[in-house]
C-alpha cells in the first residue's frame, strides 16, 4: 500500500488542520495553495493530530459513497457551483456526493476526519483544499472571528486598509492595485477580523484569484500571463477554458457565461507574487475602510457618498452563498456589535473610480497616505 504523505495548515491564530493522502499531489496542491497566507508544512504522516481531510483518489469509495447517499432521500444544494447531494445520520455524520464533478465526502464528526474521494487527482486536491479550509473557517468562528466582504492590502506595520461594496463596486480592484503600488495584499475577496483589545485584527482567506481582462490587460499584466501560458505553464484548474484559449489567442475581450457572469483568469494564491508581483500578508490590523464605486468614464474622485459596513457585508452560516454548511462545520453566528462599532471608529473615505489605472492608483495613493 502506497505510504500516506500530510501537510499541516495553521493560521495566524494557531488554528489548523491537516491533509492526508496517498498522493502527493493532494498534499503538495495544499502547500501551494495555503503556504502564502497560511502556514503549510509536511509533516509525518504518524504525526497527525486534530482535524484530518483524508483525501484520496478512490473510485471504488467513490462509487459505494455516491450509491449511499443516492440510494435514500438526499437533500440538494449547489456547493462551489456544483449540484451536490447529502445526507445527515442520526450522529452527525455526513455522506454527500457530486456526480457531476464525480467527487464524494464523508464528514465523521466524533473523529474530527472528512474523507474526500474521486477519480482525477487534480479534482480530489481541489476539493481537498476547499473543505481544509472550511474546517479551519469553523474553528475560527467559533473562537470569536467573523468574515466580511471586502478586499485588504497592509503596510510593513501591519496597518491595512479594507475596501468594500457591492459586487462590480471595484473594492478587488482596489486591492490589486494597492498591491501593485507596494503595499501587500491580505485578501481580494473576504478576510477574517476580530476585535482584540482596541485593534482589530485581520486574517487572510486563501482563494484563488480571479481577474478580468479589463483589468489584467489596464495592469500591464496580460502578456507576461499569456507569455508564461505559452511557455507551458499551467493557471488554476478552475479556469473555463474559453479563458485559457483567449489568453493564448492574444484576444482581450471580456468573455461570458450565458447566464451573464464574466469569464476570468483565475491564478493560485502563489501567482499572485510569481506571475503578478503582488508581496502577500499573513495578517494585519484594520486602520482605515475605503468605499469604491467603478464608473465607466468616470475620472477618480472623492465622493460624499456615507457608506458604513453593513449586516450585507458579513458572512455567517445563514447568509453563504457559494460553501453552504452541509458537513454542519460551521457555528452560527451574526455581526458583532462591537467589531460593528470599532469599524465604524476608523477613517471612512467614499470615492469613484473609472477605467485607467494610473490614475486609479494616484487617488488611491493620495487616500489611503491621507487616512492613515
Amino acid at each position: 500500500m502506497t505510504d500516506s504523505h500530510a501537510t499541516r495548515i495553521t493560521t495566524a491564530d494557531g488554528q489548523a488542520v491537516t491533509v492526508t493522502s496517498r498522493t502527493t499531489a493532494v498534499t503538495n496542491w495544499a502547500l501551494r495553495y495555503f503556504g502564502s497566507w497560511w502556514n503549510a508544512h509536511t509533516v509525518e504522516a504518524c504525526d497527525v493530530h486534530g482535524p484530518v481531510v483524508a483525501a484520496d483518489v478512490d473510485p471504488d469509495a467513490l462509487a459505494a459513497l455516491t450509491r449511499r447517499v443516492t440510494a435514500g432521500e438526499a437533500a440538494e444544494v449547489e456547493f462551489a457551483g456544483d449540484r451536490l447531494l447529502y445526507t445527515t445520520d442520526a450522529d452527525g455524520s455526513v455522506t454527500a456526493a457530486q456526480p457531476g464533478s464525480r467527487l464524494a465526502y464523508r464528514w465523521e464528526p466524533a473523529e474530527s476526519r472528512l474523507i474526500v474521494v474521486g477519480e482525477d487527482e487534480t479534482a480530489v486536491a481541489t476539493a481537498a483544499a476547499r473543505l481544509a479550509r472550511e474546517v479551519v473557517r469553523g474553528r475560527l468562528l467559533a473562537d470569536g472571528w467573523q468574515i466580511l466582504h471586502a478586499s485588504a492590502v497592509s503596510n510593513p506595520d501591519g496597518a491595512t486598509v479594507l475596501a468594500f461594496g457591492d459586487k462590480g463596486a471595484g473594492k478587488t480592484t482596489c486591492g490589486f492595485l494597492l498591491a501593485r503600488a507596494g503595499w501587500r495584499l491580505l485578501a481580494n475577496d473576504r478576510v477574517f477580523v476580530r476585535v482584540e483589545g482596541d485593534l482589530v485584527r485581520v486574517l487572510p482567506w486563501p482563494s484563488a484569484a480571479a481577474i478580468g481582462f479589463g483589468l489584467l490587460d489596464s495592469m500591464g499584466l496580460y502578456e507576461p500571463v499569456r507569455r508564461r501560458l505559452l511557455a507551458g505553464e499551467k493557471m488554476h484548474p478552475t479556469q473555463h477554458q474559453r479563458v485559457t484559449e483567449a489568453l493564448i489567442a492574444n484576444e482581450r475581450q471580456p468573455l461570458w457565461k450565458p447566464s451573464g457572469k464574466e469569464l476570468k483568469p483565475q491564478f493560485f494564491p502563489d501567482q499572485l507574487t510569481t506571475w503578478l508581483g503582488m508581496d502577500l500578508s499573513v495578517e494585519g490590523h484594520a486602520a482605515a475602510l475605503l468605499f469604491p464605486q467603478i464608473r465607466a468614464g468616470a475620472e477618480p474622485a472623492l465622493s460624499d457618498e456615507k457608506r458604513g459596513v453593513q449586516d450585507g457585508d458579513f458572512f455567517n452560516a445563514s447568509t453563504e452563498d457559494r460553501y453552504p454548511d452541509v458537513f454542519g462545520l460551521l457555528p452560527v453566528t451574526s455581526p458583532s456589535a462591537a467589531l460593528s462599532h470599532r469599524l465604524a471608529s476608523l477613517p471612512h473615505q467614499s470615492f469613484v473610480l473609472g477605467h485607467d489605472p494610473a490614475a486609479a492608483t494616484t487617488l488611491l495613493d493620495k487616500v489611503t497616505n491621507r487616512m492613515l
